[in-house]
């Protein structure tokens, strides 16, 4: 099936095309993505481990790097597995997605993004996939207007959660806290969506598809309560592809740093090996069993191998079906994980989350983090005129003036989105901490 050539558009409406340039339009959103000051920054935003914990384990930028190899490889597999789909995505294109997927989170992971949630809470809230939607649309500098200007498939693929921030966030504002101190983090977790203000970008976006296609595609899978964020209901096709790829990364690649860093022992991966794997399903894919396994993990020299083994499973374990929802087959399709394997990857995840990031310490920098990210905002936001760069000074002025007030505090809120762990430490240094910080040329 070929597709309608809308899907290679851009914004912007053309691109400029170069004398010898033989890239597919996916290639060049490739290139524009990887080559992208926001794609370099990642390298110093955390993943699960924070920045400066130790030399090996991995950041926002080598997992983004991890989800890009392992989607390429989904696609090869389902290619070969599944030859009725005519529109999986090539290899450039699932690449690039995985490359834009994270590129709007902020610094100090998780804890960073509830942050800014809190203090944008009326001002449209902040969620990191909505960022990189408007980060990659509007903000990151290519074209004029336009962000990096991507393909309209692109930024589909980018497009994990396809409704506004207000269709999807909590009816109840939940109650303030005395003091920012105190907030209970469980009350300002944002929604997954995109921003309200980014409506016209997702309108283009989905402009090929049918209004019944639209409609469904937005709908939601669980409405909005007082206490509690809705739910969206669809993904994308390469959405779904790339989702899987992510999972992956995260549950065996990431849990990696943890084994390295001796917060997760050989007998704590047997316990769940041998508790959460489906004999059956590990005889279809060649999985070692358990207790081999886990060793094989545990050990410095057979580690790589043994996570090379794991991956190699999972994607496996990916098939393709059809939803009979949508007129469009790059919705219509989708990549689900079979039972058997998203049990054990679900059990690795609760495995790295009782061991790393509920422990005491890592809570401690997660503490750290957050109140960083709201202590910067608040003086920021406190007098922008002297202590923004002057290009976002510029910004918030003209909106400010505009009366637009939730406009000019996304000013401040894109700024500090798109600092780097360090960069973010040194400024509240250069604010907060006595003899420290000095005069420079900093962006």
């Amino acid at each position: 099936m070929t597709l309608s050539p809308e899907w290679t558009e851009r914004r912007s409406g053309s691109a400029p095309e170069r004398r010898g340039d033989t890239r597919s339009p996916h290639e060049r959103d490739y290139s524009r993505l990887l080559h992208s000051s926001a794609f370099r920054r990642l390298q110093g935003k955390t993943q699960v481990l924070g920045i400066g914990e130790s030399d090996f384990h991995r950041t926002r930028l080598t997992h983004s790097m991890e989800v890009a190899q392992i989607g390429r490889g989904l696609v090869q597999v389902l290619g070969g597995q599944f030859p009725e789909c005519e529109v999986l995505p090539p290899a450039p294109l699932i690449e690039a997605i995985s490359f834009g997927h994270d590129i709007g989170h902020p610094p100090h992971g998780h804890s960073g993004e509830i942050a800014l949630n809190y203090v944008m809470r009326d001002f449209g809230g902040f969620e990191g996939n909505a960022q990189s939607l408007r980060l990659l649309s509007r903000k990151e500098p290519y074209s004029d207007a336009h962000g990096l200007d991507l393909t309209r498939r692109t930024l589909l693929g980018i497009l994990k959660y396809p409704a506004p921030h207000s269709r999807v966030s909590r009816t109840e504002q939940p109650q303030l806290p005395e003091n920012p101190r105190r907030m209970n983090r469980d009350n300002w977790e944002p929604p997954k969506c995109y921003f309200d203000e980014d409506q016209e970008i997702v309108s283009w976006i989905l402009g090929p598809l049918g209004g019944e296609d639209r409609e469904t595609f937005q709908s939601l899978r669980k409405e909005p309560s007082s206490t509690e964020n809705g739910k969206t209901a669809y993904k994308s096709l390469d959405a779904s592809i790339m989702d899987i790829a992510d999972d992956i990364a995260y549950g065996v690649h990431d849990l990696e740093d943890a084994i390295k860093l001796d917060l997760v022992s050989e007998q704590d991966l047997m316990e769940t090996l041998e508790e959460n794997t489906d004999p059956q399903w590990s005889q279809q894919v060649d999985l070692s069993e358990p207790e081999d396994l886990a060793g094989r993990l545990a050990d410095t020299g057979t580690r790589k191998k043994a996570i090379g083994e794991l991956v190699h499973a999972f994607i496996l374990s990916v098939r393709l079906e059809r939803q009979e929802q949508f007129g469009s087959p790059l919705l219509d399709w989708t990549a689900a994980l079979s039972e058997p394997a998203e049990d054990l990857l679900e059990a690795l995840d609760e495995l790295k989350i009782d061991k790393v990031i509920e422990k005491a310490t890592a809570q401690q920098m997660e503490y750290r983090g957050r109140l960083l990210i709201m202590r910067l905002f608040e003086a920021l936001s406190s007098d922008p005129k002297r202590l923004l760069k002057s290009w976002h000074w510029e910004q918030y002025r003209s909106h400010d003036k505009a009366g637009d007030k939730q406009a000019a505090h996304r000013v401040i809120c894109d700024y500090i989105a798109g600092m780097t762990d360090e960069y973010a430490t040194e400024v509240y240094e250069r604010l907060f901490v006595p003899h420290n910080g000095r005069v420079s040329a900093a962006r």
